[in-house]
């Protein structure tokens, strides 16, 4: 598999492994198909696994430790995460430090070659008040920058991790802003889908700007991370579990129909339509939502046939409108 440079660290495979699906968070699978597809994974030439405790309240680091032994193959690597919203400034260091553990432990590993932060980092505690049902999922910019920053360089300069990065779905001007600032974050995790869609994970108003994301990113050494080149199954034939109709994810599955009838049109199913256009963004690796060795095969299929051509951009572009809200 083609292997791209990743900011300041290691190459890295132009695919990386997702925890989403073979932590069991959506579509029925088991188990044992997670492991045999984080197997698959790895022989396909991926080497990166993009882990998180709530991937399945921890499936998903299970079924790498389960996979591995505690013993990752030759240049493998994987990252971990951390939700940590608005902890109080005395309890940072004893959360972040306690997920690294727990994670390592269901790894079976003494160490995480990079770290995000989960959460959304937003402007301020304001930002917080006006969207209380999530909450939880945001960490003020100044909390980042005075406490998480610091404690993220020491962890490094501990071994405990190599890297660490940003979850970079939150408020867009933030994260830009971050992006510019020292120390900068090794790695940051972006949408990249046709939608520019966030879904359910948008926490903020107006739009997203992922690719303003990435081009912040590209100008500061920053590795990027693609993800939710589905966006999480609303680019593809079906939503694969119930969701009710205004979900975010139902009303960006309305919203690409066009783009479902495009790929009818050029005899490919829209999962693998959407994955190459996710390729052809300005990202050095994109994560995978699969949960299974079938959905693992088609992405990998996607990949070896290579970014989309400019003229089949510009068609699959016209099949949506991104600037509606989804």
């Amino acid at each position: 598999m083609r292997q791209n440079s990743f900011g300041t660290l290691p190459p890295v495979s132009q695919l990386t492994l997702g925890g989403g699906g073979i932590g069991m968070v959506w579509g029925e699978t088991t188990f044992d198909e997670c492991v045999a597809t984080v197997h698959a994974a790895v022989t396909a030439g991926i080497n990166l696994i993009d882990l998180a405790p709530r991937y399945g309240d921890g499936k998903a680091e299970q079924a790498v430790g389960e996979a591995f032994g505690g013993r990752l193959p030759g240049g493998v690597r994987v990252t971990s995460k951390c939700n940590l919203g608005n902890t109080p400034s005395e309890e940072i260091e004893s959360v972040l430090r306690r997920s690294i553990e727990e994670s390592l432990a269901r790894l079976r590993l003494s160490r995480l070659d990079l770290f995000f932060l989960h959460s959304n980092v937003v402007p301020d505690e304001g930002h917080m008040t006006r969207r209380p049902d999530a909450a939880s999922r945001m960490t003020p910019y100044a909390r980042f920058v005075e406490h998480v920053r610091p404690l993220f360089e020491r962890f490094v300069g501990e071994g405990l991790i190599s890297a660490w990065g940003l979850t970079g779905i939150g408020h867009p001007d933030t994260i830009i802003k971050l992006l510019g600032e020292h120390p900068a974050p090794h790695a940051v995790q972006c949408i990249a889908n046709l939608l520019d869609s966030p879904g359910g994970l948008k926490f903020f108003g107006g739009p997203a700007k992922p690719r303003a994301v990435m081009t912040a990113a590209r100008a500061n050494g920053v590795g990027v991370m693609g993800i939710r080149a589905v966006q999480a199954g609303a680019l593809t034939g079906a939503v694969d579990r119930a969701l009710p109709i205004d979900h975010p994810e139902m009303r960006d599955y309305a919203r690409a129909a066009g783009f479902r009838r495009l790929a009818a049109e050029l005899a490919v199913t829209p999962a693998a339509l959407a994955h190459r256009y996710a390729l052809s963004l300005d990202i050095d690796t994109l994560v995978l939502g699969v949960k299974n060795r079938r959905e693992l095969a088609e992405c990998i299929a996607a990949a070896e046939a290579g970014p989309l051509p400019e003229e089949l951009i510009a068609r699959v572009d016209q099949t949506v409108d991104r600037g509606a809200e989804g």
